[in-house]
Formats: structure tokens, sequence, C-alpha cells
């Protein structure tokens, strides 16, 4: 796997090497020791997957100390773009953004750390997303920025009226009305 470093500190792009012939392909989506060795160590304990429609944005999503969570994140069939905002007080990145178009034909995943606000948007009419989590899911830390909040600068490469947004999801705050409960000595990857 090749590992793509960003311009916030944690965040990655992951592509993996395509092995092609006459039959198809093959790759490694994960491999523990590569992913320790080129990113960091990491241990994934659950792994999760959506289907979604055209229009679809989900987030921006994250789980309240000390439930964060690390994600590693990929589209394994058709195509979103895939959002981690920076949203520990005190960085010198706070509330810039990673996005990366992650698709079933390129390959990609992305890294998000803890102390990241994650979501994505889909393009296709249909995607499927699948993310491995450093940590379970508990509903009672769940936590969001508005993924409608302009100040971010994010480009969803969907028009606003096309977006298709859960009821939780309309009502995160926006970033500049955030108390956010992670710092900048937040470690990245494990407690």
């Amino acid at each position: 796997m090749d590992v793509i470093r960003t311009d916030i500190d944690g965040v990655v792009i992951i592509e993996p090497r395509i092995f092609r012939d006459a039959r198809g392909y093959f790759f490694e989506s994960f491999s523990q020791k590569e992913f320790d060795r080129k990113v960091r160590p990491v241990r994934f304990v659950q792994d999760n997957e959506s289907m979604s429609v055209r229009g679809v944005m989900r987030g921006l999503h994250f789980q309240l100390p000390p439930f964060t969570q690390s994600k590693l994140v990929r589209c394994v069939q058709g195509c979103v773009v895939d959002v981690a905002v920076d949203i520990r007080k005190g960085s010198p990145t706070y509330g810039r953004h990673v996005a990366v178009e992650l698709s079933a034909d390129n390959h990609r995943q992305l890294f998000v750390p803890r102390g990241f606000a994650h979501g994505f948007a889909v393009l296709s009419d249909v995607a499927v997303f699948q993310y491995k989590c450093d940590n379970y899911y508990a509903p009672q830390a769940d936590g969001g920025i508005s993924i409608a909040d302009t100040s971010l600068g994010i480009d969803w490469l969907i028009s606003p009226d096309e977006a298709i947004l859960s009821d939780k999801d309309t009502r995160h705050p926006l970033l500049e009305n955030f108390d956010s409960p992670f710092d900048i000595n937040i470690d990245l990857y494990q407690d």
C-alpha cells in the first residue's frame, strides 16, 4: 500500500497496490502489519457498512470522549466524497478539512484519526461504504458538526437541493457554536 500524506497531520489517504490480469484484479484491502508500519499502530475492533443512494450526506460525525474513534474508511460500490474535519482545540489546522473521492474504481481509503469529525456525500446512484473503527460504537457518545456549515468551505460535489439528510444530521451545530471536547493533545490513535 502507498500512503499519501495530507495537509493535516494524521489524516492519510491509502492507495492499495492492485494486481490486474485477464481474470480481473486482486489487492490487499488491509494489512495490520503494513498499516502499523506505514501509518501508525492502531487496533481496529469493529467493522461497519452502510448503503446509501445518490445525494445522501452522512455526518459530520464523531464519538465523544471516552468513546472516541479512529476510522479507516472506503467505498466498495459506487462513489463518495469523503471528508475529515479537524475539531481539536488549539490545533493549527482547527476547522480545516481533507476531502477525497473514494470509489469502487480507485480503491482509495481515508484514515480519520480521533479528534476529527467525519462525513461523506454519495455521488453515484448507490454507494456501499465500509469503515473500520478502533473503538466500539457508543450511542450515548454521538456528536456532530453541521454538514451544511458553509464556513468549513467543503465542496460536497452535490447541489444542496439534492442533499438527503437524516433528522439527526440536520440538528448538529455549526463549528462556531461548537465547544470541542478534543484538544491538540489528544492521542490521535489509541488510548
